[in-house]
């Protein structure tokens, strides 16, 4: 399965490169204007966000989302609770793939 890119300079600079109004949107919109917004906490945001993901069976995104979460306050019984609860209602697959790239993530960032 691809994992994403870490999201080092030199790999932005490189996004930057090829489409520059994506990443202009992608830092101004959804991180500038949207994380930012007081409606919900980053906390909050960083849990709807994962759910999400791994509902949707976004596994490219979700290792860069994962360690923000843990940034953002979400503990590991946090995300344990999550994968538990959308086995359910987002399927098996989708929780099983997700606790595999949660073990990952965890094991290199913690």
């Amino acid at each position: 399965m691809p994992q994403e890119q870490p999201n080092t300079q030199e790999t932005i600079q490189k996004r930057r490169d090829f489409v520059p109004k994506l990443m202009e949107l992608n830092e101004k919109v959804l991180f500038g204007d949207i994380w930012e917004r007081p409606g919900l906490s980053k906390r909050d945001r960083s849990l709807i966000t994962v759910a999400a993901l791994v509902a949707l069976y976004r596994t490219n995104e979700l290792p860069f989302h994962l360690a923000c979460a843990r940034e953002n306050g979400i503990s590991k019984d946090e995300l344990a609770e999550l994968f538990t609860h959308l086995a359910i209602s987002a399927g098996w697959p989708c929780a099983m793939t997700a606790v595999n790239i949660a073990m990952e993530v965890l094991a290199e960032t913690e």
